[in-house]
């Protein structure tokens, strides 16, 4: 479902050059005051995994993307890029309808992505759980 919500430029941009430049550790992106188009928020080139987590705000959705560091067991340390979508159950209804409406906007443009996770609380976001999707996937 596509609720026809452009992709500022910008929001690619920034991607590319964490996932290339590596110059960013996270990126969050948000939609536009009018609802239009997705933008990039914020950018840091480095923070731990729980600064990101405080980043997310606790009553607003928000895409993210971010760059997983983690050890595998036998396999030494590793990265994956990670997309968020992050829609709290707190979250207005027509701040939910519209984000979950719009990730598919921004998500098609993103090229590389290896996880995805869908967060409405907490718990679906911690370390923990996004370390197991990393080790699940290849």
């Amino acid at each position: 479902m596509s609720s026809g919500v452009a992709v500022n430029p910008e929001c690619i941009e920034a991607y590319n050059n964490l996932k290339l430049g590596k110059k960013s550790k996270y990126i969050i992106y948000k939609l536009s005051d009018n609802l239009k188009e997705i933008v990039v928020e914020k950018q840091v080139a480095e923070a731990t995994y729980d600064d990101f987590l405080e980043a997310l705000p606790a009553d607003e959705p928000r895409y993210a993307v971010y760059d997983f560091d983690y050890e595998k067991p036998g396999a030494g340390m590793r990265n994956k890029i990670t997309f968020f979508s992050w829609i709290p159950d707190t979250s207005k209804v027509r701040q939910k309808m519209v984000y979950a409406a719009s990730v598919d906007s921004l998500r098609r443009n993103l090229v590389g992505l290896a996880i995805e996770v869908q967060g409405t609380d907490a718990s679906e976001v911690d370390y923990d759980t996004v370390l197991e999707k990393a080790n699940r996937s290849a």
